[in-house]
């Protein structure tokens, strides 16, 4: 059992701070494509609310497969009712890859996918492939996307079935450069439909 200074054991009460996360999950809510050009989690009429009830949430991007070969999963937030997704954004991004022929290895820095507050939708993986067995799954976190102090963080990390015939794995951090509450995502792919797949909103406490 753990204990704090003044020897109180963290299982007394009052001991820790309701607002210390604890990595509870709860599903808010569960979108599914079909041929859909975009899937968008937003505030009142979906009834979900970017606030203060979760310090973190997480996407569950599953089984993303596009209509479009060699088109990428992409995502970008906006603010109130603005459904412009276009919320300024500096992140990084590297993968490594390797495909079935042996001959891609590799592990870098991509710099064509990332940006250096630019406005754009952020690219998630490289391309995907539209084969019946091809897809792309990802987990996104958006961390306190309610505060009105600070910069928006997010992080993901995924597994792509290129479309190259080849597993990747992705990696980028970044912030979105507004202070003021984000209110919705969206997501789609860099061309064409999203032809399937699922996406799961979570809070986790």
């Amino acid at each position: 059992m753990g204990l704090i200074s003044n020897g109180t054991t963290l299982l007394d009460a009052g001991a820790l701070d309701s607002g210390i996360a604890t990595g509870s999950m709860t599903l808010i809510k569960t979108l599914t494509a079909s041929s859909s050009a975009t899937l968008s989690f937003l505030n009142g009429a979906d009834s979900v609310v970017f606030d203060g009830t979760y310090k973190e949430y997480q996407f569950h991007c599953i089984n993303i497969h596009p209509a479009t070969d060699g088109t990428p999963l992409t995502f970008q937030v906006d603010t109130g009712t603005n459904t412009n997704y276009n919320i300024t954004v500096t992140n990084q991004f590297f993968r490594s890859r390797h495909n079935e022929a042996n001959t891609i290895a590799s592990l870098g820095y991509e710099t064509s996918y990332d940006q250096a507050d630019g406005t754009d939708f952020i690219r998630m993986n490289g391309g995907v492939g539209n084969g019946n067995d091809e897809s792309t799954s990802t987990v996104l976190s958006i961390f306190e996307p309610a505060n009105t102090t600070f910069q928006k963080h997010f992080q993901f990390t995924g597994s792509n079935y290129q479309d190259n015939s080849g597993a990747e794995n992705l990696f980028s951090t970044g912030y979105f450069n507004t202070t003021t509450a984000l209110t919705r995502i969206q997501f789609k792919m860099g061309s064409g439909n999203m032809d399937s797949g699922t996406i799961k909103m979570y809070g986790i406490k």
